[in-house]
């Protein structure tokens, strides 16, 4: 559920110049481990909100109110930063693009989702997303080739698919229309990663600010639709209000924060490790609070995707 812009790019005449002394970073009050697995509990938890949300509100209705609090948590970070939004029609016009990708579209594919599946499957769904980028990057990115080890992953990943879905007993007792709308959800993201990586990988603006305007550009998205398809709720129920709420504020604008620091602090390769706990989460959460039922198939079939998707992370030493 990540939505990272790719850091930026130094030019050779910056890196042969030699790098100014940078003042030591002020400590963290939480070491990255401990970070690292809050966002995951925040990610995991995030498919049970969705559901709760739902439970009560139209999915654009929900993807709407995530967008609006994710926004607000990211405009304060940029006030108290003193962060600026970018500048340039070009910026903003591939960010429209990006926001569409990384956050309007899966969001809301994953809310209409959830309307007719468990959230431990749409958990599941979302740690699709490495293999879908990987068969991706092999044809948009020049600069990723395959190696037989990714490809071992990308089908034992598929296999695992496969397994979750129980396709050998003709996909009994499974929604096919929720359940596509989920796969389609994790593959919007990479398509979404590769054109901001094309676009927006030498942008000279930071991360806080390219994101800020991602999610102000996906919750205008939003703002526009929303009221063409959906009336007015008659009542808003408390709870998943406050699901909604937590949705946006915790899911998408906290935890893209999080995000950023273990990014900066451990790399992206150990940072998106994140992805393989948010299944397990999210079923543990679907299974314990909401009583979603578990076939074996379920934990058996995540297990074999989080191993392909992990193999398909693996890259060619030197």
């Amino acid at each position: 559920m990540s939505t990272v812009i790719p850091p930026r790019t130094q030019s050779p005449a910056a890196t042969s110049a030699p790098a100014p002394e940078r003042p030591p970073r002020p400590p963290r009050l939480l070491d990255w481990r401990l970070r690292f697995g809050l966002l995951s509990l925040i990610w995991g938890f995030s498919f049970l909100l969705i559901k709760v949300g739902t439970g009560a509100y139209a999915p654009f209705q929900v993807t709407l109110g995530r967008l609006l609090f994710g926004t607000l948590v990211l405009v304060a970070a940029m006030a108290v930063k003193r962060e600026q939004l970018p500048r340039g029609a070009r910026t903003w016009a591939h960010l429209t693009v990006a926001a569409f990708f990384l956050n309007a579209l899966p969001f809301s594919l994953f809310a209409f989702a959830e309307l007719t599946i468990p959230s431990t499957l749409a958990g599941i769904c979302n740690a699709t997303s490495p293999l879908w980028g990987m068969a991706f990057s092999l044809v948009a990115l020049s600069e990723d080739r395959p190696t037989r080890i990714r490809v071992a992953g990308l089908g034992l990943g598929f296999l695992g698919v496969l397994t979750v879905l129980g396709a050998w007993q003709g996909f009994h007792g499974l929604d096919a229309r929720g359940t596509a709308l989920a796969l389609l959800a994790s593959l919007s993201y990479p398509v979404g990663w590769i054109y901001v990586r094309r676009t927006l990988a030498g942008s000279a603006d930071s991360h806080l600010s390219m994101t800020g305007a991602q999610l102000l550009l996906a919750t205008l998205q939003l703002a526009l639709v929303t009221p063409l398809f959906t009336s007015v709720p008659r009542s808003f129920p408390v709870v998943p209000l406050l699901a909604i709420a937590a949705l946006g504020a915790l899911g998408t604008g906290v935890a893209m924060l999080i995000q950023y620091g273990l990014v900066a602090e451990v790399g992206p390769t150990t940072a998106q490790m994140v992805t393989y706990f948010v299944p397990v989460i999210a079923t543990v959460a679907g299974v314990t609070i909401l009583g979603e039922s578990l076939r074996w198939t379920t934990p058996v079939g995540a297990a074999i995707v989080i191993a392909g998707a992990a193999l398909t992370q693996v890259r060619r030493k030197g």
